[in-house]
């Protein structure tokens, strides 16, 4: 099965009560066969930095066991005890024998380290279902990935492409979160 290009979403909250309507668009981006949800989780990080975690996908607690919870393996962050990371841990070290560098020191992202104490973040990691046959034709094509991001809207008031009174109703949509 070949699986699209994968994103980890942190998406920051002042507190950990996340809305429904979030699992709800998620829902409808899957049944749409635009994205697919691997895994997320709600992180809560109280005034003196203790963690908490939830599961948020629409995936059955066993399915999130089932795949390691994912998420949690990635961020070093165990569900269902530590069941999620061990197992995890255990896919990536069998990568690692096998001779596949999954991180470098110099590619860490420590996003718990990132969430505010106070505060909250939602976790997604997602499957860019759309992007599948799109990365093949470049594949094809002898193309390979060197870089990617996302724009911030702001940017893109310089190059015409968003008028700044939208860029700036984006950018508060940003901030909100």
């Amino acid at each position: 099965m070949a699986i699209g290009p994968v994103q980890l979403f942190v998406l920051g909250f002042d507190r950990p009560d996340f809305p429904g309507q979030i699992i709800d668009e998620l829902e409808r981006l899957k049944d749409g066969g635009t994205i697919r949800v691997i895994d997320a989780l709600g992180v809560h990080k109280d005034a003196d930095g203790e963690i908490e975690i939830a599961h948020l996908s629409n995936l059955t607690m066993e399915e999130a066991i089932e795949i390691g919870s994912v998420v949690g393996a990635l961020v070093g962050l165990g569900i269902e005890g530590e069941d999620g990371l061990e197992i995890g841990a255990v896919l990536g070290a069998e990568a690692g024998a096998e001779g596949l560098e999954v991180f470098s020191d110099e590619d860490a992202w420590d996003v718990i380290d990132e969430i505010p104490n106070d505060s909250a973040a939602a976790l997604v990691l997602v499957e860019h279902q759309w992007a599948v046959g799109l990365r093949d034709a470049f594949a094809a094509a002898g193309g390979v990935r060197s870089s990617d991001g996302f724009i911030d809207p702001i940017d893109l008031i310089a190059v015409g492409l968003v008028a700044a009174d939208e860029a700036e109703a984006y950018e508060a949509l940003a901030n909100a979160i």
